[in-house]
C-alpha cells in the first residue's frame, strides 16, 4: 500500500487513463479519481489549473504525494518499480523487449492517430465529416490489430495473456484499444488471439473494475 495518497487524473473513456487504472487494480493499489473531461465546456483540461499540472493537457496524471506522474507507458513502468508485485514485466531482459513493444504497438502507433484532439482538429480545421473520421479510426486500428494478432499468433511467449499466464504491461494496453475497436465498430473477427486474450482479462476483477462504464465519471 502506498504511504502518500494516490489521485488519478482521469477520464472515464481515455483509453489511456484506461490503462493506469489497470495497472493500478492489478497491483492493488488504493486511489482517487479526479475526473478531467475531455469535452464538456471545450475540455476541462485546457483549464490553466490543469495545464500546471500537465502541460499536454491530457490524461493520465498520476500524483503521487507531491508527484505529479505523466505518460501512460511511464506510470506503468513507475508503478512496477514501485511496487515491484506482482510484476508487469517480465522476468528476462528479451521478455521484456517484447512485451514492452507490444504495448507501444498500441500506446506509440494505434492509439496516436486515433486520438480526441485528432478528431477534433479534422472536425474543426478540415471539416472532416464524422463519417470519414470513424473510417479513419477504423483504418488504423485494424492496421495495428493486423500486426498485433500476428505478434501474438506467432510467438511461444503468448500464454492466456500477451505474456504467458499472468496479465501485465502489454494486456494494459490491448485492452483499452480493443474497447475503442468496438466502441467504433472495427470486425474483430480477424483477430481471434486478441480476442481469446480480452475475454481472460475482463473475467479479473481488475480490469472488470477499469472499465470505462464503472468509472464514477462515466454518464
Amino acid at each position: 500500500m502506498s504511504e502518500h495518497p494516490l489521485i488519478l487524473h482521469s477520464y472515464w473513456r481515455s483509453s489511456a487513463a484506461y490503462r493506469v487504472r489497470i495497472g493500478l487494480n492489478l497491483k492493488g493499489l488504493a486511489y482517487k479519481i479526479e475526473s478531467v473531461h475531455l469535452v464538456r465546456d471545450g475540455g476541462e483540461q485546457h483549464r490553466p489549473e490543469y495545464a500546471a499540472i500537465n502541460p499536454q493537457r491530457s490524461v493520465p496524471v498520476l500524483q503521487h504525494g507531491q508527484r505529479m506522474l505523466r505518460q501512460s507507458l511511464a506510470i506503468l513502468e513507475y508503478l512496477d518499480e514501485m511496487w515491484p508485485q506482482p510484476a508487469l514485466l517480465p522476468a528476462t531482459a528479451r521478455e521484456r523487449q517484447r512485451v514492452r513493444a507490444l504495448a507501444q504497438l498500441v500506446a506509440c502507433d494505434i492509439h496516436p492517430l486515433n486520438n480526441l484532439r485528432v478528431l477534433q482538429y479534422f472536425e474543426r480545421e478540415w471539416g472532416v465529416p464524422q463519417p470519414e473520421r470513424d473510417e479513419w479510426v477504423k483504418h488504423w486500428i485494424a492496421d495495428g490489430f493486423e500486426a498485433f494478432e500476428t505478434l501474438l499468433r506467432d510467438n511461444p511467449s503468448t500464454g492466456e495473456f500477451c505474456s504467458g499466464h499472468v496479465p501485465g504491461l502489454a494486456d494494459c494496453c490491448l485492452i483499452p484499444q480493443v474497447y475503442n475497436a468496438r466502441r467504433f465498430g472495427v470486425d474483430l473477427t480477424p483477430y481471434p488471439t486478441i480476442t481469446r486474450i480480452e475475454q481472460t482479462c475482463l473475467a479479473l476483477p481488475a480490469f472488470d473494475a477499469a472499465r470505462p462504464e464503472r468509472q464514477p465519471d462515466a454518464p
